[in-house]
């Protein structure tokens, strides 16, 4: 595609995004940021086909469907009434029912979940699975409440939230802050209010119908993508190359584990104060214990092991993060949205790295991004590397669909292939479009023709 075009082609783009973001009060950073980038990667196709633009599509896209807003009453453990906001953004269910997590946290506002939903059609998109997106949650902080608060706070919030949703309407899932036990709450409340067993929620404990390997599979399949993506740029494999991973939660531990089962190295971990750099390859089954059951800051992980460096984030320069500033030869963020900046992004290209998958959502910026695309390292977007949470799910959705238990094998390998296809049609995407090798317009243009082609058939 003529080069001069796709500028005019993306200038273009760029002032309809500022009309938008006036007409639709994109007043959240975050969610303009998310729309832009997507934006800007499908000029190539909008320029190859007018339809689009006939049918207004984007115009259509940018907007949710629903946004539904709620207040959240309950009583704390010294009988003091609290209130929370809850928050439900069912984006678009052209190819599905919502899906998408709920987050639990006291950064939650509509912005953040309007970024959240959008990105999570694509993601869902991208899988070839019948499901659309959404996202919800609440400010709510579970840290330091007792399992009681916890159970009173969702009771209260599924009384609300169970008149939007069900298994062919809306599907929400766990996200930071809804793990097995906040599910469990949220499906008690949903099954004595309704009266059934129904497939509403995904990420259930096994015996509400829940799926085997869905704590491992945004890990998993981020690692299982980039083994892929590595294959098809021609690059050598991850065994026994040196590995760097942020966060601390399922995606990054279950990253780490993943890329220890097939003989990478994996070196840092990361938590809101500090990196954990062992050069040997981290101990994964004491990370567990620090993350998992303990709720330890990594620093503990330094007094079992004296051979590995605690690294605070106040003995870091501003701009940068020291999990991004060690030599590896892919990078694997797995912590929040904005973590990795341009500074982070030109640390690695000088330390080495060959490729960098996104773990977490949306976690590097876009000067990041560019600087990645410009080196042209293979770089793999978060709607498309971090699909195997949403993949996993579901698969439970079909399992309760069919009252139906499949083994972790079972799960393990059809999360590997969903994974190896999403990056094969990325991949191919690109190419179709003249913009080899780059992943993120590959997704972007991906997702956006299959969801907006079936906008189109649907019709207004």
């Amino acid at each position: 595609m003529p080069t001069k075009e796709l500028k005019e082609a993306r200038k273009l783009i760029v002032n309809e995004i500022e009309g938008f973001k006036e007409s639709h009060r994109f007043e959240h950073d975050v969610f303009y940021q998310a729309v832009e980038e997507v934006l800007l990667s499908i000029a190539p196709l909008l320029i190859s086909d007018e339809k689009y633009n006939l049918h207004a599509i984007v115009k259509r896209l940018v907007v949710p469907d629903r946004i539904i807003k709620f207040k959240v009453e309950w009583m704390d453990d010294n009988q003091q009434i609290q209130v929370n906001t809850g928050y439900r953004v069912q984006f678009n269910n052209t190819l599905g029912p919502y899906k998408g997590g709920l987050r639990f946290h006291p950064t939650v506002n509509e912005g953040i979940l309007k970024f959240l939903g959008f990105e999570q059609i694509f993601k869902n998109a991208l899988t070839g699975l019948p499901i659309g997106g959404g996202k919800g949650g609440s400010d709510f902080d579970p840290k330091g409440k007792s399992d009681f608060e916890v159970m009173k706070f969702c009771s209260s919030f599924m009384r609300e939230l169970h008149k939007y949703i069900g298994p062919r309407m809306d599907v929400p899932a766990g996200d930071i802050g809804v793990g097995g036990r906040e599910i469990g709450y949220l499906f008690g409340e949903y099954k004595k209010i309704t009266s059934t067993f129904d497939g509403v929620l995904t990420g259930k404990p096994n015996f509400f119908g829940g799926s085997l390997m869905r704590p491992q599979a945004t890990g998993y399949g981020v690692v299982y993508f980039t083994e892929k993506m590595l294959e098809i740029e021609g690059k050598e494999t991850l065994e026994g190359k040196i590995c760097t991973v942020s966060g601390a939660g399922n995606v990054a531990l279950y990253t780490i584990e993943k890329l220890i089962e097939l003989g990478a190295v994996p070196v840092t971990c990361s938590d809101s104060k500090g990196t954990i750099y062992d050069p040997r390859g981290v101990d994964i089954e004491l990370l567990k214990e620090l993350k998992f059951d303990k709720r330890a800051s990594l620093e503990e992980y330094g007094k079992v092991h004296s051979e590995a460096k605690y690294i605070p984030v106040s003995k870091y320069p501003e701009g940068g993060h020291a999990v991004w500033d060690i030599e590896c030869h892919s990078a694997f963020p797995c912590a929040t949205q904005n973590e990795l900046t341009e500074v982070d992004a030109k640390n690695l290209i000088k330390n080495g790295c060959t490729s960098v998958s996104e773990g977490a959502n949306m976690p590097s910026t876009p000067e990041a991004i560019d600087v990645f695309l410009q080196s042209k390292i293979c770089f793999a977007p978060a709607k498309a590397a971090n699909a195997g949470g949403v993949a996993v799910s579901n698969f439970e959705m079909a399992q309760n669909a069919a009252m139906a238990r499949w083994s972790f094998e079972e799960v393990d390998d059809k999360l590997k292939k969903t994974m190896q296809y999403i990056c094969t049609s990325v991949a191919k995407t690109a190419v179709e479009y003249g913009v080899e090798g780059n992943y993120v317009d590959g997704a972007n243009i991906a997702a956006f023709k299959k969801i907006a082609d079936g906008m189109i058939a649907e019709g207004i």
